[in-house]
């Protein structure tokens, strides 16, 4: 008897995302493989301190946004002993359209997870920590308990680092908001990641809106004591006017640190990119911020929310202590 064969076309897995939902492949924009800039060229990741880094991060069986998001910055914030800290696990309940993150139901609960981050933070040295998270929605309080947690665990055993917070919108709920400020982080950071117009493309399920409403809460909430920071990308086919109208709406909102940078595509199955801004156009935005009355801007292509960010603190610091 001769062996029966199967007609049926064998199944193919793909990535989904809330730009692709179901795993079709996206038309328009730049090719997928299409040649980056000369000014997007950064050197691969691979230095002793990299290494050590890397190796240490996964003993501790800890999560970094550097990794998840496929920072182009990774090698050179992590040479520099710096890296932005990812807790509540590696998998978000929302799909934004750009993001390289890994999304669906998440399992992640680990009532330790501060005390190791906090311990990780005092062994590579820190002077500046950046913690962020995936979106929990799941969660009753939306992940601020873990925020809580982190705080203080970082001031308890490395008590001159300084804490800066990356967090999602809470869904815009005031109480998950106000435990994470009554701990006073140094810098209150949610970005708003693009402009209005573009979030029914790039952020279903998120209000731009309601994050500015965040940010001018967790101000009036912090006061002088916490300083506010947002972001956003450029290159998802917003307008250089558009960005100009949307970093004005985030002054009104009391934000005192803008980081601007290029949106890289991280896979064929992400939204594409409409076009790479020049070098002179970040220039461009960055002065048009400034005059705005923003106390730091870091605007480039490679410029991401947590890279530098001591610098940027820094530089806030030194603005509020000038107009005093």
């Amino acid at each position: 008897m001769e062996p029966t064969t199967s007609t049926e076309a064998p199944r193919i897995h793909v990535t989904r995302s809330r730009a692709n939902p179901g795993g079709m492949k996206i038309e328009g924009g730049i090719p997928w493989r299409g040649r980056k800039p000369p000014w997007l060229k950064v050197p691969a990741p691979g230095g002793p301190t990299y290494r050590k880094l890397k190796r240490t991060i996964a003993e501790d069986n800890l999560h970094t946004v550097c990794e998840e998001a496929a920072c182009p910055n990774v090698g050179e914030c992590w040479e520099r002993g710096t890296a932005t800290f990812m807790i509540l696990g590696d998998v978000c309940t929302r799909r934004c359209g750009f993001c390289n993150v890994k999304t669906g139901v998440p399992t992640w609960n680990d009532p330790l997870e501060p005390m190791r981050v906090a311990a990780q933070v005092k062994k590579m040295g820190l002077r500046h920590a950046v913690i962020t998270s995936v979106d929990r929605d799941d969660l009753p309080d939306y992940g601020a308990s873990a925020f809580v947690g982190v705080i203080r665990s970082i001031r308890m055993q490395a008590p001159e680092c300084k804490v800066e917070i990356l967090t999602p919108d809470f869904r815009g709920q005031e109480m998950p908001l106000a435990k994470v400020i009554h701990e006073r982080p140094d810098v209150f950071n949610h970005n708003v990641e693009t402009v209005p117009r573009l979030y029914p493309k790039a952020r279903r399920g998120s209000d731009f809106m309601r994050s500015a409403r965040v940010l001018k809460m967790a101000k009036e909430m912090g006061g002088d004591d916490v300083v506010t920071k947002s972001g956003l990308m450029v290159g998802l086919g917003e307008t250089f006017d558009e960005m100009l109208e949307t970093f004005q709406i985030l002054r009104d909102h009391h934000v005192q640190i803008l980081t601007v940078g290029q949106y890289l595509r991280p896979t064929e199955n992400h939204l594409p990119i409409e076009r790479f801004w020049h070098p002179e156009e970040f220039k461009a935005l960055e002065k048009a911020a400034y005059e705005m009355g923003f106390d730091a801007v870091a605007a480039g292509p490679l410029v991401r929310s947590s890279y530098h960010a001591d610098e940027a603190a820094a530089e806030a610091a030194e603005a509020r202590a000038a107009a005093a």
